[in-house]
């Protein structure tokens, strides 16, 4: 009986200094009732389910122990629906026409981010529109070419700038890996590593990342019949990196 009390207390005295989390989530979206969410991180090569739950009215929840911060998805069967960080703390979940996680640290920055991130990406695809109002609007083409050239470029450098400064800034922490192996181009994958301390090299998915994409971009440069420069690294390739399957050069 001893024994039993004694391990009763140790298991306690464990879970009792375990940190946990808490994610709490709405929907104002109809079809998610009645749907299963779950929670998914990477674990090796494979994305693992560490969590899932019913959406009921609108309404759902994610709690259990934290051995460790960790990055992960929220998923709707297998489509992957916003990025989390699991971590201490009450962390709320809104999913509507925008999908907002907030209430922890990491979430908190990681969203401002995305949310700059997105706003960048809405006017690169609003050029399209202007030149099409511009082009009914009876303005000469060359023209029209010259001004939109000029502004995609001033959009790409403030991208290029917002996610080299938030990778820098978060060097020490789970979102600046992520965020270096999401949305990270060639140029700016080798002007991060340049900055990057060891710290951050030398994390496996990091490592890996950048050498294969890197290794990528030189067989794509010396592929004269493919006519591949390193910017034309397209998603599937990136996609098979982050998947592990990218090959050593």
């Amino acid at each position: 009986m001893k024994n039993i009390l004694s391990a009763l207390i140790i298991v306690s005295a464990l879970y009792s200094c375990a940190e946990s989390y808490n994610i709490q989530g709405s929907s104002s979206l109809s079809l998610l009732d009645g749907s299963k969410l779950y929670l998914k991180a990477m674990q090796g090569r494979d994305m693992k389910v560490i969590d899932s739950c019913d959406v009921v009215h609108g309404k759902f929840r994610f709690t259990g122990l934290l051995d460790t911060t960790q990055m992960a998805f929220l998923f709707l069967d297998d489509k992957s629906l916003m990025p989390i960080v699991v971590e201490r703390g009450d962390i709320k979940v809104r999913i509507d026409d925008t999908r907002k996680v907030s209430g922890s640290p990491l979430n908190d920055i990681l969203y401002v981010f995305l949310d700059e991130h997105d706003r960048l990406t809405n006017e690169m695809e609003e050029l399209e529109h202007r030149y099409n109002q511009m082009i009914l609007d009876g303005i000469d083409e060359v023209e029209i070419n010259r001004k939109l050239t000029s502004d995609a470029s001033t959009i790409a450098q403030r991208e290029d700038s917002l996610v080299t400064n938030f990778v820098v800034d978060n060097f020490e922490n789970i979102l600046g890996p992520f965020v270096f192996v999401q949305l990270m181009s060639v140029p700016q994958i080798e002007h991060i590593w340049l900055k990057a301390p060891d710290s951050f090299k030398n994390q496996t998915v990091v490592n890996k990342f950048y050498h294969d994409i890197t290794s990528a971009s030189s067989q794509a440069l010396q592929d004269d019949h493919a006519g591949t420069s390193a910017q034309d690294i397209d998603d599937a390739t990136i996609q098979d990196i982050l998947n592990g399957n990218g090959d050593n050069h």
